[in-house]
């Protein structure tokens, strides 16, 4: 009986399994890049909005702070937009006649809220809470960027998951002293400028992260803080009385990164990584 296929047929057939192979390993490839792609993430997007609102015209020139419009950011999970009267606290008095400001005015005489666009916006089944962050020493920029740098406001990160996890696996490299979090310009301590760091212990009513002072200049120095205000007894038979009486904090010299890290892990009584990789701390 002769045969149905050619010999050359195997070749084909291998030549077949090879060639389809490839196409989904290339397709897999593709699909990967294009779900890390600014396409799907909006990384770097500047989305438009009613008023081109400046960051970088309102933090860096005229040194406002985060909480004057997003007031809620220490003690919400969400950080807030500001309404309308924040911004005409100050555009009632200056720049009244502004055609850049007219969808302000307008939202002011009509009572109507100002249309955003939001730029950072995770899903839905995502929960993020933004007070016990700032509250735990990671800064506004870890997150967002150097937005007193940005005149159109823009995504600075991915804010996908792999992202959140990278940050939860060493949350010790991102964070800062808390009087640092709204300084954009902060840098991590080196052998050139290294930092000083007590604790004055924990206190009932007082988040742990506030009991942390840090310094730039070393205690020893003249003019250096070496000492905290603490509410004491001023006698032992009026125990309800109280006095800020000094207290000396014991500093620890930090020139990385990753040595301030692992104090402040342990001073701010963050969970361990496994803690806060766990799928209930983003999923509710």
């Amino acid at each position: 009986m002769a045969q149905i296929f050619d010999r050359s047929s195997n070749a084909l057939a291998r030549m077949s399994l090879i060639l389809t192979g490839l196409i989904v390993i290339a397709l897999g490839v593709t699909l990967d890049q294009l779900q890390r792609s600014p396409w799907v993430t909006r990384q770097g997007q500047r989305p438009d909005q009613p008023v081109p609102f400046s960051h970088k015209h309102h933090v860096q020139g005229l040194g406002l702070q985060c909480q004057y419009c997003h007031i809620s950011v220490e003690k919400s999970s969400y950080a807030g937009i500001p309404p309308t009267k924040t911004c005409m606290n100050c555009h009632s008095q200056i720049w009244t006649n502004a055609n850049l400001l007219l969808p302000v005015r307008t939202s002011w005489a009509m009572g109507n809220s100002i249309t955003w666009t939001k730029v950072h916006d995770l899903p839905d089944y995502a929960y993020f809470n933004h007070s016990i962050h700032v509250n735990k020493g990671v800064g506004c920029a870890t997150c967002h960027g150097r937005v007193d740098q940005m005149p159109l406001m823009y995504q600075q990160s991915t804010l996908q998951m792999e992202w959140c996890l990278n940050c939860h696996r060493n949350p010790g490299r991102n964070l800062r002293p808390t009087t640092e979090v709204y300084n954009m310009a902060w840098q991590s301590p080196t052998t050139e400028k290294p930092i000083w760091c007590g604790t004055s212990g924990l206190k009932a009513g007082v988040p742990t992260a506030q009991t942390v002072n840090c310094i730039a200049a070393e205690p020893t120095q003249a003019g250096a803080q070496v000492a905290s205000l603490e509410m004491l007894p001023t006698s032992q038979h009026a125990a309800a009385d109280t006095a800020m009486v000094p207290v000396s904090l014991s500093y620890t010299r930090f020139t990385s990164q990753d040595a301030l890290g692992k104090y402040l892990i342990q001073q701010y009584n963050i969970r361990t990584p496994r803690e806060l990789s766990s799928c209930e701390v983003c999923h509710r």
